[in-house]
């Protein structure tokens, strides 16, 4: 039994030995993943990346070695061919079954391979191709760990906002890598011209030397070049044999050519480069990487001992490539590691139909989107499958170097190296010229400016024929303003004119512009819309409208009513209005206090008005006792003094200064009558005419100052239209008889024309700014169109001397606010003195109250201070004894009247009751006297 129980406890431990053991060996187990390589073998650029890409798989497992699964490479040659890596795609998936695949080299190779990959759920992973047009696929398998060629445009903008340059030439190669840029491009170039110039991917020399020529004849100097570096240096030799990188020119390359030319002949053909401005992804430098571009140097040798090259971005892509995926395949789930709906039994390598989906795809593209690490070429951060670059650099190639002159970062934009402001180092340009160019020159210095042969207003432009020589000068106005323009230039600009035969067909003189036949129109071309779609024009350098030019006639015989026209009817209506107001309100507050405004109501109302008008001159000799009205007296006793000073200046100037009148200021009354008007045949004023109401017959053209003249005088025309440039030379030789009148219609006025985005528009708008600024082009205006001296400013001529209401609204203002509170103050207080009549409590209705009160108000206010003072100085006067008589003599005029007998009159005078009395006393020489007397009121 012993012996039995001996041998069952060693079997048990025997038995759990051997499950610990299975279960280490099971954890110490690793997953194989396989990765697809597709890459151009043959090329020295495939061959450094496949040397980063091995050296990254030992580096990343070296440095985990307790990792559970392990990249397993499968690399396939591609050939340098679209077809062949899109072979090798489909036989890595269908018969390797990876789940992942690098590559391929170039955007042209990546198209299919995408689309393949989205199709089996295979990631696939490219460091170099670089074409925005990859993502438009919308592929949520396609991982693009290099930087996007639109993410450049906006540094590049920027450099061509900093130097202000407005054309250029995109250069690009012909295949879905250049085309694929343009559109980013122009969509940056908002404010820059962008033409295009296509190099195919195998053009010979000639082929690029033909297109270069192209160019040279344009005046466009600052070329933007995409392309494959090989073909990029290929064009910089070509271009410098040719001329083209000498001083004046400017070259700028994009990310991936700025990164690659260095290598290019181990850096021996940067001298063909010398002055071009690049612009690349910044690699930040660390300790890491110097010592892996050390490793990688040893390494590549010895794979290569016959090459010798450096290591560039597009390997430490790769590199971080590797490392990125890694260490997705880790986080990623391995238990679906395999394909569906795949055979493997079919003997075509890339039969379509057999080609199965990966389970495994869609857990390792999540897993990668969330990688982050800093890697060999920077910060590795996915957003929406693409590698995000935070910084650019600018560089300038300056004989067989690079030197970084700024950086650009989406948020700050350019900044300098040194001093991180929004500025640029010093730039070397082609030709060793360090002053920057202007981005545009004339070819051949010459500019070919095409001017009007004019039958009249020959002030603007005229052309003399030498009848020797036969040459034709302009002369003018408008050609002394260019010519003036021309030397504000910052560089030499010689014209040379030609005239054209075709009078007044202006737009046939522009069009020989937009057909390239001149480089330029000088004169006096309008600006209108329709020109301007088919050339551009400068600033305008003349007044701009349409206005129209009548006779005036001298207003010499002043009318009956002369004196009503300083003031407009609302201001005579107003003052009369206030007038009445005063009136009524001095009253309203004198009535019960001042015997001048009691009395029968048609004394009291004549009164009022005397009083109020006889302001107007200060002759009121009413006096004023009440302080409410006393102020309100003195504020429009100041009103009247303003009003009859500014009468009095405007009525003195209406007689003595000369008054003209346009015998007609409104266009309507032309129409409506049917006048006759003149334009300048063969310009746009006839249209606008027609638009605003005239008929045909009504139009009668001319064609110089002399010929409007005429038909004013004679009296053909009623009114003339043109340009107000034009009008201003009539007023120049007949400024007495007419004057230019409103309606203005709007135009642009007189500028100079260039083809469509050419720099000499700018150029010549800001020349024009500054000959304004410095009152040039009033003193050419000034010697061309003289003033004489009976000339009569048509601003003061016509100009309305006539006040308006709202001249004084202001002081009329004041005055309303002045009475309306002293209305209020006296109504105030006059309710609170007969407080008790509203209040009594008997059964009298509203009504009776009121005219109770209104009975108080026509009494005199016998507690006033006039009234008291007036009753003290009756009935306590030490001069006038009482209750004693007084008696008064004085003469009688004898009248049959006489004999009558006087009645008794009793007057109350005071509230003492007592009674004033007269009566007459005859004496014995005929005159009668009048004995007056007070007596006390005696209780009956």
């Amino acid at each position: 039994m012993n012996s039995t129980k001996t041998n069952n406890t060693f079997l048990s431990y025997f038995v759990w030995g051997f499950l610990l053991m299975g279960v280490g060996l099971g954890q110490n187990q690793t997953s194989e993943i396989k990765v697809g390589v597709v890459l151009d073998l043959n090329t020295t650029f495939s061959k450094i990346c496949l040397t980063s890409i091995n050296m990254a798989v030992s580096d990343f497992y070296a440095d985990h070695p307790n990792y559970l699964t392990r990249l397993t490479l499968h690399v396939r040659d591609s050939m340098e061919d679209t077809v062949q890596a899109s072979a090798a795609a489909l036989d890595l998936i269908k018969n390797e079954q990876v789940s992942a695949i690098i590559g391929p080299r170039t955007s042209v190779q990546a198209n299919f391979m995408i689309k393949l990959a989205n199709k089996t759920q295979v990631p696939t992973i490219t460091f170099s191709a670089t074409s925005p047009l990859l993502t438009s696929i919308k592929s949520p398998y396609f991982v693009r760990a290099t930087i996007d060629d639109s993410s450049q445009v906006r540094a590049i903008a920027s450099i061509f906002k900093f130097f202000r340059w407005r054309r250029v030439v995109a250069i690009y190669v012909d295949n879905e890598f250049g085309e694929g840029f343009m559109p980013f491009l122009f969509d940056a170039f908002q404010d820059v011209e962008v033409k295009r110039s296509v190099i195919p991917p195998e053009a010979i020399d000639d082929e690029i030397q033909k297109e270069l020529r192209k160019l040279m004849e344009r005046q466009v100097r600052v070329f933007v070049v995409h392309m494959e570096s090989s073909l990029a240096l290929r064009v910089f030799q070509i271009a410098r044999e040719i001329g083209m990188m000498e001083e004046g020119y400017v070259w700028l390359m994009t990310n991936g050519m700025t990164h690659m030319m260095r290598h290019i002949d181990h850096g021996h053909s940067l001298n063909t480069i010398e002055g071009v401005l690049g612009v690349r992804s910044h690699v930040p430098k660390s300790k890491e990487l110097d010592d892996f571009r050390l490793r990688w140097n040893r390494t590549f040798e010895k794979e290569n001992p016959s090459m010798r090259d450096d290591l560039n971005v597009f390997a430490l892509w790769a590199y971080d490539s590797i490392t990125a995926l890694a260490k997705a395949v880790e986080k990623a789930n391995t238990k679906s590691l395999w394909y569906d709906n795949g055979s493997t039994l079919s003997k075509n390598r890339t039969d379509l139909g057999n080609v199965g989906v990966s389970l495994y795809g869609p857990s390792l593209q999540k897993a990668l989107s969330e990688v982050r690490f800093n890697g060999m070429a920077g910060e590795f951060k996915l957003i929406d499958g693409q590698l995000q670059s935070p910084k650019f650099e600018i560089i300038n190639f300056v004989g067989n170097k690079e030197r970084t002159i700024g950086f650009w970062t989406p948020r700050d934009g350019l900044m300098d190296e040194s001093s991180n402001k929004k500025f640029l180092g010093p730039v070397i340009w082609p030709g060793k010229s360090k002053v920057v160019p202007k981005g545009w020159e004339i070819p051949g210095k010459k500019l070919r400016v095409g001017v009007p042969m004019k039958k009249g207003f020959f002030d603007f432009v005229k052309v003399t024929i030498n009848p020797i020589t036969n040459k034709k000068t302009p002369t003018g106005y408008a050609i002394e303003i260019f010519e003036a323009a021309l030397r504000e230039l910052p560089y030499l600009v010689i014209p040379e004119y030609v005239s054209f035969e075709s009078p007044n067909d202006y737009n046939n003189l522009v069009y020989q512009v937009y057909n390239k036949t001149w480089d330029a129109v000088v004169g006096d071309v309008t600006i209108t819309a329709n020109r301007s779609l088919y050339v551009d024009f400068t600033l305008p350098y003349t007044e701009s409208g349409v206005s129209m030019m009548v006779p005036v006639r001298d207003n010499e015989s002043k009318n009956t009513w002369v004196f009503l026209e300083p003031w407009s009817l609302e201001l005579w209506a107003t003052t009369g209005c206030f007038f009445l107001i005063i009136g009524f309100v001095v009253w309203l507050f004198e009535h019960r206090v001042n015997t001048d405004f009691r009395g029968p109501p048609h004394y009291q109302i004549g009164t009022s008005l005397w009083f109020s008008f006889s302001t107007m001159v200060f002759a009121h000799r009413e006096k004023v006792v009440s302080s409410l009205a006393r102020f309100v007296v003195v504020v429009w006793c100041f009103v009247v003094l303003v009003l009859t000073q500014s009468y009095t200046a405007s009525l003195t100037s209406f007689l003595t200064v000369q008054s003209l009148q346009p015998t007609v200021t409104n266009v309507n009354d032309l129409i409506k009558n049917k006048d006759y008007v003149g334009y300048q045949g063969g310009a746009f004023v006839k249209d606008i005419l027609l638009e605003v109401g005239f008929c045909e017959n009504q139009l009668n053209p001319f064609y110089s100052a002399k010929e409007a003249d005429d038909l004013l005088s004679n009296g053909t025309i009623a009114a003339a239209f043109d340009e107000v440039a034009y009008l201003k030379a009539i007023l120049s030789q007949s400024c007495s008889k007419y004057v230019i009148v409103e309606p203005k219609f709007k135009t642009a006025g007189f500028g100079f024309a260039f083809p469509k985005n050419s720099p000499l528009t700018g150029e010549f708008s800001r020349a024009i700014l500054n000959l304004t600024q410095k009152n040039v082009t009033q003193e050419i205006e000034n010697r061309w169109f003289p003033k004489k001296n009976d000339c009569l400013d048509p601003k003061t001529a016509l100009s309305s001397n006539r006040l308006s209401l709202s001249s004084f609204l202001g002081l009329f203002l004041i005055a309303g606010i002045a009475i309306f509170f002293s209305l209020l103050v006296f109504v105030a207080l006059f309710l609170y003195e007969h407080r008790h009549t509203l209040g009594d409590d008997f059964e009298d209705s509203l009504w009776r109250k009121l005219k109770i009160l209104f009975k108080i108000f026509d009494e005199k206010d016998m507690n006033s201070y006039t009234f008291k003072n007036s009753a003290i100085h009756t009935t306590s006067s030490p001069m006038t004894p009482s209750p004693s008589t007084v008696q008064i003599t004085t003469p009688w005029p004898q009248s049959p009247s006489q004999n009558r007998e006087f009645e008794l009159r009793r007057v109350s005078f005071s509230p003492s009751e007592e009674r004033f009395t007269m009566q007459p006393i005859h004496h014995e020489d005929g005159e009668s006297d009048i004995e007056c007397g007070v007596e006390q009121q005696r209780d009956v």
